[in-house]
């Protein structure tokens, strides 16, 4: 049997309620993954929603050696004054060849610790990622699509693409379950393609 592997899901305050649901439970229920919940301080965070999380843990990467990926939820705080630093975290399960994604703001977080310097990346629109994060190293590599964008290990994604950076996050994880991300995108093309 295949080792378990463990995704971190990183949460501020403000986090987005939409953006992290498909990807932690699909992650669980058809890829048999662990996900842990992980915030800056380990403190709990309030959603968008007004949602409680309390957190299985720090954001701190000595406390997370375990990961074989992150994902780094959207929030409005991710472009405030002073958002957090996770870039210790980020970079710890990059270098040792984990997957690392954001989706929305949390893309910032990815620009900040350096991860889009060589690979395609999305995120909120060119415009919103330049105003937010004015001359991140890697700007020229920004693909202007409305889905996410996998390159390498690293997978991005804007805040209304939570589908597809489910997917493309798994499959960056499991690039050998093809038959099972086919099933999983063939399942939920179907509420677009039936829905009116």
């Amino acid at each position: 049997m295949p080792e378990q592997k463990v995704i971190g899901v990183l949460f501020i305050d403000r986090f987005a309620d939409w953006e992290y649901g498909l990807l932690a439970a699909s992650a669980v229920e058809w890829f048999g993954a662990r996900t842990v919940s992980l915030t800056p301080d380990g403190k709990q965070v309030t959603s968008a929603s007004g949602f409680r999380l309390t957190p299985d843990r720090s954001a701190e990467a000595e406390e997370n050696a375990d990961l074989d990926a992150v994902a780094v939820i959207g929030s409005d705080q991710w472009t405030s004054d002073a958002p957090p630093d996770v870039s210790g975290l980020l970079t710890a399960v990059a270098t040792r060849g984990g997957v690392v994604g954001g989706i929305c703001a949390g893309t910032l977080a990815l620009a900040r610790a350096g991860l889009f310097d060589k690979v395609k990346h999305t995120s909120n629109g060119r415009d919103w990622i330049n105003e937010n994060e004015a001359g991140y190293v890697g700007a020229e590599n920004y693909q202007d699509v409305p889905y996410a964008v996998a390159d390498g290990r690293v997978v991005s994604a804007p805040g209304s693409a939570p589908g597809t950076f489910a997917l493309a996050y798994l499959k960056t994880l499991y690039p050998e379950r093809g038959s099972d991300l086919a099933q999983m995108r063939a399942l939920f093309a179907k509420e677009y393609a039936e829905g009116s």
